[in-house]
């Protein structure tokens, strides 16, 4: 693995950064590993939240609101299951 050239800095407040300095210490981190390992799984959540997202084409919810607002249909397939169903099914 190469070694690490790239840098990267930011401002924070005070009491920010004595909280940060304080958990690397109760981890026996340095703090820019600490700061550094944070940031990067921040970033890899991010990343895997982003990816996971599903995209569909931009009129799929107007199709899907209009097959929900649509008075329902028994199809074939949905008669036999509650033809099935009653013969299975007894009242008492």
């Amino acid at each position: 693995m190469a070694p690490a050239s790239a840098r990267l800095e930011f401002r924070i407040r005070p009491d920010r950064k004595s909280r940060i300095e304080h958990a690397a210490e109760l981890l026996h981190e340095p703090v820019s590993e600490f700061a550094r390992a944070a940031a990067e799984e921040r970033a890899d959540r991010v990343i895997e939240e982003h990816n996971a997202t599903t995209t569909v084409p931009a009129g799929f919810f107007d199709e899907l609101l209009d097959a929900l607002d649509a008075p329902p249909r028994a199809n074939r397939m949905l008669v036999e299951a509650a033809k099935q169903a009653s013969n299975l099914v007894t009242r008492s």
